[in-house]
């Protein structure tokens, strides 16, 4: 699987990326970004991302270190992090330090790489995102109407909260990409209350979405979180596939 390893340049400083190709077939393909769950980038999500790139005809799916303002931060072990105070803490204050701001500026930044990469192609882009980047993928979602055409979200959290400004719900007459979320029946972070206030917002606003609760727990779709769910994991690998083969055709 070809995964080159670039530098982009953002208001905040450099950017690690990977960007993960199909080992067959002609490119160049349709670009994608997977924003991580709140582990951050790691082997799990790199395996994720090479999948990602063998769905249907192929994409370019970039992947971003989104906790690069923190330099030489050390990975997390998804096992164990809550259960260790210290790095639940260290966990949580991380989270806490990429704000919707900087996904939408950073975003600018991954737009412009792409633009210039001779791997990928088109001006449509597709998202998707675990936990903390499932919020992610819809705040960048109403940022960049004009090249977000497909934006997924699995067991994301903060997605619809009437007490927070930056509430993806609240930008929803700014999306005009296909949304697809996906939530758990088991998660306090996307509870019922949150999928409704969501549903009517992208409702109201006009947006083609599809809105599913999966019969399992938050993190059901990442391997190596204690909660990964197999069945459910390929569920959504299926939805990403229809998602993207309907909104982002190749040229």
């Amino acid at each position: 699987m070809p995964v080159l390893d670039h530098v982009v340049p953002t208001t905040d400083g450099d950017c690690p990326v990977t960007l993960h190709l199909p080992d067959e077939g002609p490119g160049p393909w349709p670009a994608v970004i997977l924003y991580p769950d709140a582990g951050g980038t790691r082997a799990t999500m790199r395996a994720m991302a090479d999948r990602l790139a063998t769905l249907g005809d192929g994409y370019g799916v970039l992947l971003p270190d989104v906790y690069y303002r923190t330099p030489g931060w050390v990975p997390f072990d998804l096992a164990t992090v809550f259960s260790e105070p210290d790095e639940r803490a260290r966990l949580m204050g991380m989270v806490k330090g990429v704000t919707a701001a900087m996904y939408r500026s950073d975003l600018d930044a991954y737009l412009d790489f792409l633009s210039t990469a001779t791997e990928v192609s088109g001006d449509a882009v597709g998202t998707t995102g675990y936990c903390m980047g499932g919020r992610a993928s819809m705040v960048v979602a109403s940022h960049r109407p004009d090249r977000i055409a497909a934006t997924a979200s699995f067991h994301g959290g903060g997605l619809a909260s009437a007490d927070d400004p930056d509430s993806p719900h609240l930008r929803a007459a700014d999306i005009r990409s296909a949304v697809y979320v996906a939530g758990a029946t088991d998660d306090g972070s996307f509870d019922e209350a949150a999928r409704d206030l969501l549903e009517a917002a992208l409702t109201g606003a006009g947006v083609t979405h599809t809105i599913e609760t999966y019969p399992a727990a938050h993190g059901f779709a990442v391997p190596d979180n204690p909660t990964y769910d197999e069945a459910a994991a390929a569920r959504h690998w299926a939805a990403l596939e229809s998602l993207y083969a309907e909104a982002l055709p190749r040229p």
